[in-house]
């Protein structure tokens, strides 16, 4: 009979990896250790601000940024290349790439094969196999409920998921997204699958230049099929854009995209306009808090909308290469999060993490699985304390999503 206490090589490999220290196991690199994006100032880890002072105290996120989003200028960030899990935002990237490719009125009857590849514990709308769908209603289950099922069947009318993701990666390759690694479409817990503050806000941006996108992410309310005759409410989880949870609706606030799983934790790109000036923020990673994620939003777009107004740029948000975007150039200084990391899977060596695409499951699986899972163990124990918010299907209905 087999000895179940026996560890397996890849185990052994795995705990090992997670026993070191981070830097050693997963070093945190600013696009990719070998690249800039962005500007010099944002390869580097800590704080980048010029010219304004007055940034809020209590922010405890683990990267953040602050841009303009007519000009593409940074305004501030905070590890801005370091490389987390993006969970549910990750599906801004999802629409830059996908949405287009079907119109709103286009119907689709949902195969049993469409949703028999969603993840257990997703955050769900509520497709059922059988029903016939609009483009349009499956979208609004990508943005307002963050519905794994509906990223599927879409990714499935797309081609399939391999086939997805590998056009997600190569559209984060054109945005210039070289800190994203994409694993699944929907930004469900994977080992490997990371984003930065910067890639996120590219991707915001660049959605943000397609009226669909841009009213999709700003819906607050839609009614879904849910079988004959009958529909039910559904409604956008953004707190900021609703007002739930005890939040104010932020002024002039439109969406974008929030996330949270129990690997990741939090994430949130907002956007916001005020008197003719429009702001992207995103936060990754904040201590786990009710409403931490928005309200260190919101206090940074009000900073940026106040204080901030005096700020000079520290970097910039660069254009797609397929718009004209130069090249990013080579660097040997691009080590950024060095202050900040912590994650196992914050980071990963190697020349560019969409170069890595379709070795990342093998590294990770030998580095990294170990820190992974036991990270994840981690906090399922501090949720088992904490109440139900720490696991992947948060019993808060209207909060962020299990990616």
């Amino acid at each position: 009979m087999r000895d179940s206490s026996r560890l397996t090589r890849r185990a052994v490999l795995g705990l090992t990896a997670a026993a070191l220290p981070v830097s050693a196991a997963t070093p945190a690199s600013a696009a990719s250790a070998a690249t800039v994006v962005g500007g010099e100032r944002l390869a580097h880890g800590g704080v980048q601000v010029s010219g304004a002072t007055g940034l809020p105290k209590k922010i405890t996120a683990r990267a953040w940024l602050l841009a303009d989003c007519d000009s593409g200028e940074v305004l501030a960030s905070y590890n801005a290349h370091q490389r987390l899990a993006p969970a549910s935002t990750l599906k801004m990237l999802f629409a830059d790439t996908v949405l287009k490719k079907f119109e709103r009125t286009e119907r689709y009857k949902v195969k049993d094969s469409d949703i028999a590849d969603v993840p257990a514990g997703s955050s769900l709308v509520g497709i059922k196999p059988g029903l016939t769908y609009t483009v349009e209603q499956l979208w609004q289950g990508v943005f307002l409920r963050s519905g794994n099922d509906a990223v599927h069947v879409l990714s499935h009318m797309n081609g399939g998921i391999a086939k997805t993701v590998a056009e997600m990666q190569a559209k984060a390759a054109d945005l210039q997204a070289l800190d994203t690694h994409v694993v699944s479409p929907d930004g469900f817990d994977h080992p490997g699958q990371l984003s930065s503050a910067y890639d996120l806000t590219l991707f915001a941006r660049h959605g943000l230049k397609d009226d669909d996108f841009r009213g999709y992410c700003g819906t607050r309310t839609a009614n879904f099929p849910a079988g004959g005759k009958k529909t039910f409410q559904i409604q956008n989880t953004d707190r900021l854009l609703t007002g739930a949870w005890g939040l104010d609706v932020y002024k002039g606030l439109f969406g974008v995209k929030n996330g949270y799983t129990s690997h990741a934790g939090n994430t949130f790109t907002g956007g916001a306009t005020r008197d003719g000036r429009t702001l992207l923020v995103t936060v990754m990673h904040p201590d786990p808090a009710t409403n931490a994620v928005y309200e260190q939003t919101a206090a940074l777009l009000d900073w940026g909308f106040g204080k901030g107004s005096s700020a000079q740029p520290v970097g910039a948000l660069v254009d797609p290469l397929s718009e004209g975007g130069a090249s990013a150039s080579p660097s040997a200084k691009g080590i950024a999060g060095a202050a900040g990391t912590g994650a196992a899977g914050s980071g990963s060596s190697g020349p560019s993490p969409w170069r890595v695409a379709e070795g990342g499951a093998v590294t990770f699986g030998l580095l990294g699985a170990g820190a992974w899972a036991l990270r994840r163990r981690r906090r399922r124990a501090a949720g088992a304390a904490a109440g139900p918010d720490s696991v992947d299907t948060p019993a808060d209905p209207a909060g962020p999503t299990a990616g």
